[in-house]
Parts: C-alpha cells; structure tokens; sequence
C-alpha cells in the first residue's frame, strides 16, 4: 500500500510541476484521503522518529536549523518548502522516498502549524518535540493566545521522548506539567530578556527573568563591530556567524541547539551545522538587483514584525524599505494587527520608505500615525520594488518586509529581474 501511495503522490506532484504550480499540499492531499495511515506507516520506519517543531513565530527558520545540524550526523527528512500542514509533510514524505517504497532517513524535522501540528501527533506521536512561543496572530484562525496554548498543550502530552521548551515564554514553560517526556529548556541571556518580550511583555507586561536551567542559551547577539552570535551549548561558550540575520534568528539557532543536544550532538558540531544554514524563504534572503543588494523580511504578526525592524537597528542602515501588505487567507484577512505594532522612528533608519500590496494605503495610514514619512504608496508589488531599487543609490540596501503571499509573488519577480546572493 506504501508503494501504491508513493507512486500517487510523486505522480500528482510531477503533474503540478508540468502546469507550472507550485504548490505542495494537493499530493499530500490526495494521498492522505485515499491511505489514510500512510503517514503513521512511514513514519514508523525511521530509526530516530520524528521531531515536531510549532509554535507562533520562528517555525521554519528553526526547522531548517535543526534539519541541517542532524544532517552533521544523521539522514535528515523534512518539509523544507512552507507547507506545514499534515498534507505537506506527507507530500515530503512521498517526494523523497524511492519508488519502490523506500525512505532512506534516520529522522524526520517537521514544521508543523500550531492546528495542524495537533492533527500530526494525533496520527504520528514525535518521539522529540520543540514548542517555540505563544503569540497573537491570526485571530480568525486561532482566537486567543489561551487557545493556542491549548493546542501545544497537546502536542507537549503525545511527545514520547523529549519535549524543548521555550523557557522565557511562560505559556509554554507552563506545558513541562503536561508531558511523560523528559524535559529540557532553551532561552536567552537575562539581560538580552526585553529583546525578546513574550505577549503580555510585548503590550506593556513586567519583564520576567525565568529561573528555569536552559541547555542552550543565547548570550550575546551580533553587533556592528562582532557579526558572531554567543551561545552557551551544553555548558560550553561558542561564538557562530549566522547567516540569518535579525536578533529572532540568534533566538531560533538556541532552540535548534537544544533539540540537537538531544541526539548527542557536540557544541563543536552544532556550531558546525547553523554556519551551514542559509536563510529559509523569505526569512532573510537577499537578491542583487541593478547592483543594489535587496533583502526579504517576511511580517505577519505583532511580534514577529518588532523582531523582524531590529534588523535595521544592526549593521548597515537601509537605503530604502518597502513594507508590502496583503489580505488574502494565508495572511489573515483582518490587518488590524498592524496597530499593535511601534513603527515611530522608522523613517530615521532608512532614507526613503514605501508601502505596497493589496492595503498598500491601509499601511501607509498606520505609518502615519507614527508620524513615519512614507515617499510612495504603490499596490503593484513590482513597480515598488523597481521605485526602491532605483531610488538607493549605487551598492545601496534595499529592504522589504512583507506578508506571506505578497512574499511568493515578490520572490517570482526577484528571481526575474534579480540574482540571488
């Protein structure tokens, strides 16, 4: 039956490449409605298991983190394209399994949607599980942040072998109680705390500083005279150039490190894998277009998009940003949260700002608001692109933070009028 489901899934696959899409939930899709237990029964055949990796923010980078440390060791499977639901780990499964059946991996990474990742466990207990942070975001989809809790809560109590928690989010410290697995910790440093504020810190909550003993713990982050991220891995003190800018992704290589340290691996070899790591879609990416050097910065909740402008606070200052918002269902419909966002002074970290995308003009209002100066509100993503590149000058930086479709559309024009970097 696994063969047959293989074959039906890497068929279906090839037949969105031939008409041109790209997307990756329909063979799992199909797949999943006509053997319903492939995925238990493909799982099953790892000789390490599966890790689940959920939580609001951080999902993918981490995973591509974790996925390429295990690779120093292990033969790592994963969902390295965004599709986090059930459907997209089964069409991994099936695109990189042989066609005679076989799986050739020692262990599964999985990025997993907070909803979605309880259907998962539900088929597929992890033997390892890393719960990252509760945070608003898509209120349509998930309601409060209590409610997402309730669903990592029930990935904590079907994880078998270890559960790696986010020490300094409490919600998430707080699911230790609901799991037979042994439990371990990451965080950050307590003076690197309001960097990374959990919800109630983020709306104007006391800072707490958790007591909780972390096995991986960001120290120091990168700065304009030393590029190295600090961590405490195991114990021991080690300095790594990350290529994933940004303070939340020194955060995230923490996490990553601390699930690793469950397979035994060495300080010496995590290091070894997060230099290896390139920036995950959208996360960091960066093109060369007409000389300029474009960087992707995907936003999409309150949270995510303060970590995401404290990139503009290190190194280099921009030339020219561009903050591209779109409504369609994979964004959430509702850009409300845009308001809980503190965009004051962010004309003064770049030199000409615009917004664009289908509320392209509902960005710029927010920005306003701000008293931000914004030079042009442009819907069409590509002219936006085009204004900004042409108003940095020569060997400028452009940056664009955008919402996650305007971000696929964005990315098909750069790989068109740009060169990746």
């Amino acid at each position: 039956m696994n063969v047959l489901a293989i074959w039906l899934g890497k068929l279906t696959l090839l037949a969105l490449r031939a008409i041109g899409r790209r997307g990756n939930a329909l063979p799992g899709l199909v797949v999943e409605k006509l053997f319903p237990h492939f995925l238990a029964h493909a799982m099953a055949t790892l000789p390490e298991g599966v890790v689940v990796v959920t939580g609001t923010n951080g999902k993918t980078t981490t995973t591509k983190m974790l996925a390429t440390l295990l690779g120093e060791r292990y033969r790592v499977l994963t969902n390295d394209t965004g599709s986090n639901f059930v459907r997209g780990a089964i069409t991994a499964t099936c695109e990189h399994a042989g066609w005679s059946g076989r799986l050739p991996y020692d262990v599964a990474v999985f990025e997993l949607d907070e909803a979605w990742a309880v259907r998962f466990v539900a088929l597929v207990p992890p033997r390892r599980a890393l719960l990252l942070n509760v945070m608003r975001d898509q209120l349509d989809r998930f309601g409060e942040i209590d409610t997402t809790a309730g669903l990592l809560s029930q990935v904590a109590a079907a994880t078998t072998g270890h559960l790696v928690l986010n020490r300094d989010d409490e919600r998430v410290a707080a699911l230790a109680a609901r799991t037979s697995a042994h439990v371990s910790y990451y965080g950050v440093a307590a003076d690197l705390r309001s960097v990374f504020p959990n919800d109630e810190e983020l709306y104007g909550g006391e800072i707490r500083v958790s007591t909780l003993p972390a096995d991986a713990e960001l120290r120091a982050l990168p700065h304009d005279t030393d590029p190295a991220t600090v961590l405490a891995i195991g114990g021991e003190i080690r300095s790594v150039r990350l290529r994933a800018e940004g303070a939340h992704n020194a955060q995230n290589a923490a996490g990553a490190a601390a699930v690793a340290l469950t397979f035994g691996l060495s300080a010496d070899e995590v290091v070894s894998g997060l230099t290896k790591v390139e920036p995950a879609f959208g996360r960091g990416q960066s093109f060369t277009v007409d000389g300029r050097r474009l960087v992707l910065q995907l936003v999409k909740n309150p949270a995510g998009f303060r970590q995401s402008l404290r990139t503009l606070d290190t190194g280099r200052s921009a030339d020219a940003v561009v903050i591209a918002i779109n409504d369609e269902y994979a964004d959430g419909r509702d850009v409300s949260w845009l308001w809980d966002v503190d965009f004051a002074g962010l004309d003064t970290r770049a030199a000409r700002l615009s917004t664009a995308g289908t509320r392209a003009a509902d960005m710029a209002v927010r920005l306003r608001y701000d008293d931000v100066t914004v030079a042009e509100v442009e819907a069409d993503l590509e002219k936006a692109v085009r204004s900004a590149v042409e108003a940095a000058p020569a060997d400028g930086l452009v940056v664009v933070f955008s919402t996650y479709t305007a971000m696929w559309t964005l990315h098909a024009i750069l790989q068109r009028i740009g060169t990746p970097t």
